[in-house]
C-alpha cells in the first residue's frame, strides 16, 4: 500500500472523473478472496432467497386463481342452492343470461360388490360442463366417449384412482351408489373445478346428471347443492356485465337463498389459506434472515479484526475515519450485492419447480414466469438486513487508531459509537416498517417485529446470566471442567453468538412442534372417548323409525341420538343485512349455510346462560336459541331478530335464550335451534348419531357400516375415525411444509454457528499452543473444549424450550382456543439437536487446531 496516495488526484483537463479512491481500495483487498465472507453471503442468499421464493409463490398461485377464475369456478358467475334445485322462473332467468351447466354435489356411500363400503364426494354433470376448462380422463378419453360405454340398466361413473386402490377395484367393475348400479367407465386425471369444492372426506365419483334420480340419493331435504354455472354466449362476461348480473338476480329474486360467485373471486377460501400460509413463510424468511443478521455481524466483526493492522496503516499514512469507514462499508455492500442477488436467482427458479411439483393440486398457469415485484422486496430486506446488522460491528474500523502499530491488539479510541447506533436503529426501524406495511396481516406482522425484538433481547439476557453464573461458579478441582467453565465467561466468548443464533431456530422448531402435537392430540387422542363413532346424514322422515331400529338392532349397547336437520343461511340480524355486519372473529356464521334444527326440549349438554328456554312446541312467536360464544363474539343477544332463508324461504325469529355448546365434543351441535312451531310441516330429512362404549373397534364399526349401508342404501355414513384421518392428513401435510421451512432457520443457524467457530479458529489455535507448551495433553484440550461447546448448547436449547414452550402454549390456548398440552418429546428432541450440533462443529474446528505444531504458532507471536 506504500505506492498508493490517501487524497484524491486531480482531475486531469478533458478526462472524466475518477472512480472515487475508497472505491478502488475496496475493489482491490477484495482481490484476495473472500475468506471469512462465505458466511456472510450465505446468510444473506438464504433468507433474501425465502422471502423471495414465499413472495413469488403466493403471488403467484394469487394471479393463478384469478387468471383461472373461470375454470375453477366452472363458468363467469355460478349460483347455488342448497336442498332444492331452481324454479322455473329462476331457470329462466339463469337461461337469458347465457350458456348454462347445471350440476349437482352431494355426498353418498359406494359400495363394491366385494370390499369395502366407502364415502365418496358425488358430483352429477349434465352434458354442458364443463364450460371452461377441460375434464382430462385416463388414457386422453372423452367423458361423452365413456359415459356412453356402460351397458343400459347401469350408471356410468367416472372415478379417481384412489377409489380404485382403497375399494379394490378396477375399470369395468360394478359399484353401487345409493339405489343404483353403475359401472366404473374411465378414471379422472385432472377436474378443472376440483380446487373450489372444499375440503373433501372421500374421491371423486361423477356421473350423468341425467341418472342421478335413479341413485334415490336426492330427496325432500337432502344434503345436495345445484350449482347454475353462467358462461356468455360469444364471449366472457366482462366486469361490469357481471356486476348488472347480480344486481338484476338480487331485484328479482331477493328471497332465493342462493351462493354467488363470481370468476373475479373464484376460489375465496383457497386465496385465504395461500395468503396467510404465505404470511407464516414470509415470518420463517424473515427469521432466517435475522438469525443471518447475527452471521452478518460476526462475519463483518471478524474480519475487520484481521485487518487491524491494516487499518492502523492506512490511518498512519493520513486516511480519515471516514475515508475508513467508506471503504469497509463499499466491501459490506459489494458481498451483499452478491448474496442478495444469489438469493433472488434461487427464488426467481422456485415458481417454476413449485409449478412442477402443484400441477395438478394447486392453479399453476401463472408460476412458470418472474415476479419482479416479490424479487425487489426480497431484495430490499437483505440490503437492510446487511445493513442494520454491519453498522454497529463497522464502527470497530472507525475507532482503530496508528498506535495499534505500536501497542499490538490492545489499543482503540474510547467511547461508544452513537453515530453508528443511530443509523443501526433508523436501518432496523425502516426494516420494521417496511415487514409490517407489505404483510397479508398487518398486525400479525407487527406481534412477529416487537416478539422478535423481545426474544432477540431476552436471549441476550440469557447470554449474559449464563455468563455472569459460570463466572461465579466454585471452582472445579478437574482441570477440564476448569477449563470449560471459564471459556464460557471469558473475553470473547462464544456464548452470546451461540445462544442468539442457534437458540432462535430451536424456538420455532420447539413452538412448531408443541403446536403440531397438540393438534393431533385434539384430533385422536381425546376425541374417541368422547366423539360418536358415526354420523348418519339424509335420514327421510319417512325411514326414520326404521333406521333408528335398525341401529339398535345391530348395536344394542351403543347410544343413538337423532335430530332434525335443515340447512339456512342467515340473511339479516335485526333488519342489517348479514354481508354488512361488523367484522369479527365469529363472521364465519354469517357466511354461507348453517346446519339448523328445531327442538322442544334443550339439549342435554347445553345449559341455557341468558333468558329463558321456550315451552312445549314453542309460542306463539318463532323463537330461537343460539350460541353463547358466537352470539358474543357476534355481539347478538336476547331480544335481537334474526332473518334465516330456508329452503327458498325466509323466516324472521327472535332470541329469546343463549346456550353453552361444546363443540370438541362432535356430538349434535348446532349454531341455531329454533322451535318446533317455525317449521310445523317443513319437508326435511334427519340427522343421527351412533357412540359405541369407550370408542369401539375398527372390526364392529365395519360391520355396522356394512349393514346399515346395505339396509339403508341412501343414508349417508360418516365413519368419524375415518374423517379426522382425513383431516389429520392435511394437518400432516401442512405441519411438513411448516417444518421445512423452519428447517431453513435452523440451516441459517448452522451457518452462523460454524462463521462464529471459523471466526474463533486464530484465538483457538493460540490457547492450544500455550497449553500444550504448558504441558496440556489433546486429549484434555479435547474434553475441556467439548465441554464448553455441550454447556453452550445446552443452555441455549434450556432456554428455547422454555420459550418455544411458552410460544406454543399461547398459539394453542389463546388463538386457537384448545387445551394446551406440554409435549416433553419436542423438547428433548431440541436439546439433543443443540448439543449434537454445537459440539460436533465445535470440536471439528478445534482438532485442526490442535493439530498445530506449537513451535511454528510461537515464532509468528
Amino acid at each position: 500500500m506504500s505506492d498508493t496516495a490517501v487524497s484524491l488526484p486531480r482531475r486531469p483537463e478533458g478526462r472524466r472523473i475518477p472512480i472515487p479512491l475508497a472505491w478502488r481500495y475496496a475493489l482491490r483487498e477484495m482481490r484476495g478472496g473472500l475468506r471469512g465472507f462465505y458466511v456472510f453471503l450465505a446468510c444473506i442468499a438464504l433468507g433474501t432467497a425465502t422471502i423471495a421464493a414465499v413472495n413469488s409463490l403466493a403471488y403467484g398461485l394469487v394471479r393463478g386463481i384469478t387468471a383461472e377464475g373461470q375454470s375453477l369456478l366452472g363458468g363467469d358467475v355460478s349460483f347455488s342452492l342448497m336442498h332444492r334445485q331452481a324454479n322455473p322462473d329462476e331457470a329462466s332467468f339463469f337461461a337469458e343470461q347465457g350458456r348454462v351447466s347445471t350440476v349437482a354435489t352431494l355426498r353418498a356411500m359406494a359400495r363394491p360388490q366385494s370390499g369395502r363400503q366407502m364415502l365418496v364426494e358425488l358430483k352429477a354433470i349434465d352434458d354442458a360442463y364443463p364450460l371452461y376448462g377441460s375434464l382430462e380422463l385416463e388414457n386422453g378419453r372423452s367423458e361423452a366417449a365413456v359415459f356412453g360405454a356402460a351397458p343400459d340398466g347401469l350408471v356410468p361413473l367416472l372415478v379417481e384412482d384412489t377409489l380404485l386402490t382403497t375399494a379394490g377395484i378396477a375399470v369395468g367393475d360394478d359399484l353401487a351408489i345409493g339405489r343404483a348400479t353403475g359401472r366404473v367407465v374411465g378414471v379422472i386425471e385432472r377436474e378443472p373445478d376440483r380446487v373450489s369444492g372444499g375440503l373433501a372426506f372421500g374421491p371423486r365419483v361423477m356421473i350423468p346428471l341425467r341418472f342421478l334420480d335413479e341413485t334415490g340419493l336426492v330427496t325432500t331435504g337432502s344434503l345436495v347443492r345445484w350449482h347454475y354455472r353462467i358462461r356468455g354466449v360469444d364471449k366472457p362476461f366482462t366486469e361490469a356485465e357481471l356486476k348488472s348480473v347480480l344486481d338484476t338476480a338480487k331485484a328479482t329474486f331477493p328471497s332465493a337463498g342462493w351462493r354467488v360467485e363470481t370468476r373475479l373471486d373464484a376460489a375465496p377460501r383457497l386465496r385465504a389459506s395461500i395468503e396467510r400460509f404465505a404470511q407464516f413463510l414470509t415470518i420463517v424468511g424473515l427469521t432466517s434472515l435475522a438469525v443471518g443478521g447475527v452471521g452478518v455481524a460476526n462475519s463483518v466483526r471478524a474480519y475487520l479484526g484481521r485487518k487491524r493492522m491494516q487499518i492502523a496503516t492506512l490511518r498512519a499514512l493520513g486516511a480519515t475515519r471516514r475515508f475508513v469507514t467508506t471503504l469497509y462499508l463499499m466491501q459490506i455492500a459489494i458481498l451483499a450485492s452478491v448474496g442478495i442477488a444469489i438469493g433472488l436467482v434461487l427464488g426467481a427458479v422456485a415458481p417454476p419447480v413449485a409449478a412442477v411439483l402443484l400441477d395438478g393440486i394447486l392453479p399453476v398457469t401463472a408460476l412458470n414466469s418472474i415476479f419482479p415485484g416479490a424479487l425487489a422486496l426480497a431484495a430490499v430486506f437483505g440490503a437492510l438486513t446487511a445493513l442494520t446488522f454491519a453498522l454497529l460491528p463497522l464502527a470497530r474500523a472507525d475507532r482503530i487508531r496508528p498506535i495499534v502499530l505500536l501497542r499490538g491488539d490492545a489499543d482503540e479510541a474510547a467511547g461508544f459509537p452513537l453515530g453508528f447506533a443511530a443509523a443501526a436503529l433508523a436501518s432496523g426501524l425502516v426494516l420494521t416498517g417496511l415487514v409490517v406495511l407489505t404483510a397479508y396481516d398487518r398486525w400479525l406482522a407487527f406481534l412477529y417485529v416487537v416478539g422478535a425484538a423481545v426474544v432477540f433481547g431476552l436471549f441476550r439476557v440469557v447470554a449474559v446470566a449464563i455468563m455472569a453464573l459460570a463466572r461465579r461458579m466454585p471452582r472445579s478441582r478437574r482441570t477440564t471442567v476448569r477449563m470449560a467453565v471459564a471459556n464460557v465467561h471469558r473475553r470473547g466468548a462464544l456464548t452470546p453468538t451461540v445462544t442468539l443464533s442457534l437458540g432462535l431456530s430451536l424456538t420455532l422448531l420447539v413452538a412448531l412442534s408443541q403446536i403440531d402435537g397438540n393438534l393431533r392430540q385434539t384430533l385422536t387422542s381425546t376425541l374417541p372417548s368422547e366423539a360418536p363413532s358415526f354420523f348418519f346424514i339424509d335420514i327421510q322422515s319417512h325411514e326414520r323409525d326404521a333406521f333408528l331400529d335398525a341401529l339398535e338392532t345391530a348395536a344394542p349397547d351403543a347410544a343413538i341420538q337423532s335430530q332434525p336437520m335443515l340447512r339456512g343461511r342467515i340473511v339479516s340480524i335485526n333488519g342489517i343485512a348479514a354481508e354488512d355486519w361488523p367484522d369479527t372473529e365469529a363472521s364465519w356464521v354469517l357466511r354461507g349455510d348453517r346446519g339448523i334444527t328445531y327442538s322442544a326440549t334443550l339439549p342435554k349438554d347445553s345449559k341455557v346462560v341468558d333468558g329463558r328456554w321456550w315451552a312445549g312446541s314453542g309460542a306463539g312467536e318463532n323463537e330461537v336459541s343460539f350460541a353463547s360464544d358466537l352470539a358474543k363474539e357476534l355481539g347478538v343477544g336476547v331480544g335481537d331478530t334474526m332473518r334465516v332463508n330456508v329452503l327458498g324461504r325466509e323466516v324472521e325469529a327472535r332470541i329469546t335464550n343463549l346456550r353453552t355448546v361444546d363443540w370438541e365434543s362432535l356430538s349434535i351441535n348446532f349454531v341455531m335451534i329454533f322451535s318446533p312451531n317455525v317449521f310445523a310441516g317443513a319437508p326435511h330429512a334427519h340427522l343421527a348419531t351412533l357412540s359405541f362404549p369407550g370408542g369401539g373397534d375398527d372390526e364392529k364399526e365395519l360391520k355396522l357400516l356394512k349393514t346399515i349401508t346395505d339396509a339403508f342404501p341412501t343414508v349417508t355414513s360418516i365413519r368419524v375415525k375415518d374423517a379426522l384421518a382425513a383431516v389429520n392428513g392435511i394437518v400432516s401435510d401442512l405441519v411438513f411444509a411448516v417444518r421445512i421451512a423452519a428447517s431453513i432457520t435452523l440451516f441459517a443457524s448452522i451457518l452462523v454457528l460454524a462463521g462464529t467457530l471459523a471466526a474463533s479458529h486464530r484465538s483457538r489455535i493460540y490457547d492450544a499452543v500455550i497449553l500444550k507448551t504448558l504441558g496440556a495433553r489433546r486429549r484434555t484440550l479435547l474434553l475441556a473444549y467439548g465441554l464448553e461447546y455441550a454447556l453452550l448448547g445446552m443452555a441455549a436449547a434450556v432456554f428455547s424450550m422454555a420459550a418455544g414452550s411458552l410460544a406454543g402454549w399461547f398459539i394453542v390456548s389463546d388463538l386457537m382456543e384448545l387445551d394446551f398440552t406440554f409435549m416433553p418429546g419436542a423438547a428433548f428432541v431440541a436439546v439433543a439437536v443443540a448439543v449434537i450440533v454445537t459440539v460436533g462443529l465445535g470440536l471439528s474446528g478445534t482438532w485442526r487446531a490442535l493439530g498445530e505444531r506449537p513451535a511454528l504458532v510461537l515464532r509468528s507471536l
